[in-house]
């Protein structure tokens, strides 16, 4: 995974908008994003790492999902957009990309910025509920992914506005993760 500061530059969201000024993951992890690397071909299969964390962390439930132009057909567009629009969940978000790759952007608090983060196959994350991100496939247009969950999936996107900036899974990730220091210049 890279992470770097989004750029803010108009344009294709699936191109990289890499401002050039890289984060470290203790930056991530002071937002409350956490990471790990498990290579898809790692000895003894990615299966018993990912189980492991699943267990430890209580996911009781999973499924795989792809997301790509031949998946999501003629509503390519709509779909990618909408994962593209700014909102929360109530419930942490957990993917492992077996395939293909693609961008999570989070907000930076209390900076406000874009942490744009790419994961490829092999790559897993792990969003705070409360937290504001977004979604989108890079260049490659495929991603193929495991999705994890501590009950039955909690789908229901919270749009940034007044009302979610007072949902409790906001307020509470708020207080769990006041500030994170920017740690700039390092690269994940």
């Amino acid at each position: 995974m890279r992470a770097y500061y989004f750029d803010n530059v108009p344009g294709n969201q699936r191109l990289p908008h890499d401002s050039g000024r890289g984060v470290a993951l203790e930056t991530l992890a002071a937002l409350g994003v956490l990471y790990w690397r498990i290579p898809v071909d790692a000895p003894g299969g990615w299966e018993a790492k990912i189980d492991a964390i699943a267990e430890e962390r209580r996911y009781s439930s999973r499924d795989v999902v792809v997301a790509s132009r031949e998946s999501f057909g003629e509503a390519f567009e709509e779909k990618t957009t909408m994962f593209f629009n700014e909102h929360i969940h109530e419930d942490e978000e957990i993917r492992y990309l077996l395939e293909g790759s693609g961008f999570f952007d989070v907000r930076e608090h209390p900076t406000d910025s874009w942490i744009r983060c790419h994961l490829e196959a092999g790559d897993m994350i792990i969003l705070p509920a409360g937290i504001y991100h977004r979604f989108s496939l890079d260049e490659r247009e495929r991603a193929r992914t495991l999705r994890l969950f501590k009950d039955e999936p909690k789908w229901t996107a919270h749009y940034r506005g007044p009302e979610t900036d007072k949902n409790p899974y906001r307020v509470e990730y708020l207080k769990a993760f006041p500030a994170a220091t920017p740690q700039v210049g390092v690269r994940a």
